[in-house]
């Protein structure tokens, strides 16, 4: 029941997925005026799992439907995806969701004996807002269901400015913060799992997820087509870093380099 419940939920967050003016139309109804689509892939090596020391390489799609705005609003590829119901310009709150990829048992040696992780999803609110022209801060608070049942909640504050008008540099500090629950089902390991892999029983609480810093540099290659060069590095903090995967197979240091390319259609609805 829950599942059925969630999907419409899902697909309305994914069709306005980073849409900064989604309820900023005026007239003609909330479907008719200017609209971007944006398509692409990233690709970038990141760790085999959270909390692992050894390191994939991985592609991912980008997709990203919405309303066309008089000025571009910075955004970054951490943001999950997003529908913003209250947006004056210097202020946007609204629904956030996010895909939560599986962690099965066979993707790693280290993660051999200890329960695999499902497929699943991740949905709440955001809000964020701009001290200054050029800095946004935004934190997203999100529950999980199916892949976990905790509450992840995320803070960056991130600084922008335009090199050349076709270029973009950015960055800045992250936080992350997780339930008791979400840090269960990736850190933590019963005397059963125990037994089967060899780590140290361990039952996380709650607090500090991560602490981190990333960036990007962003090159608006022709009007339509964006390419990007992008790096994060998170250090794990509270019940991540001590839990006994982490201490006995993993790193506490968590690395992520990348590029993107994205394609922009516009069009119009009457």
């Amino acid at each position: 029941m829950r599942q059925r419940f969630l999907r419409p939920i899902l697909a309305g967050l994914f069709v306005a997925g980073s849409c900064p003016t989604a309820f900023a139309g005026n007239g003609g109804g909330w479907f008719s005026g200017d609209w971007y689509l944006k398509v692409g892939a990233a690709g970038f090596t990141a760790p085999k799992f959270e909390g692992d020391d050894t390191y994939k390489i991985a592609f991912s799609p980008i997709i990203s439907l919405g309303k066309a705005g008089d000025d571009p609003r910075y955004s970054s590829r951490n943001d999950a995806i997003s529908l913003g119901l209250i947006d004056n310009g210097a202020f946007r709150a609204g629904i956030a969701g996010r895909f939560v990829m599986p962690r099965n048992s066979s993707d790693s040696s280290d993660l051999k004996g200890l329960d695999d992780v499902k497929f699943g999803v991740e949905v709440g609110g955001f809000a964020e807002f701009y001290p200054m022209d050029w800095m946004r801060v935004r934190g997203e608070v999100r529950r999980g269901f199916r892949a976990h049942e905790g509450v992840v909640a995320d803070v960056a504050v991130d600084a922008f400015a335009d090199i050349t008008p076709e270029v973009r540099v950015s960055g800045g500090p992250r936080i992350s913060f997780a339930s008791s629950e979400y840090f269960d089902a990736y850190y933590g390991v019963t005397p059963a799992e125990s037994a089967a892999s060899g780590l140290a029983p361990y039952s996380p609480g709650s607090g500090v997820k991560s602490v981190g810093v990333g960036g990007a540099i962003d090159w608006k290659t022709t009007d339509k087509l964006t390419t990007s060069v992008f790096g994060e590095y998170a250090r794990l903090a509270g019940p991540a870093a001590e839990s006994s995967l982490v201490e006995q197979r993993g790193s506490k240091n968590q690395f992520l380099f990348g590029v993107s390319a994205t394609y922009r259609f516009d069009f119009h609805i009457d």
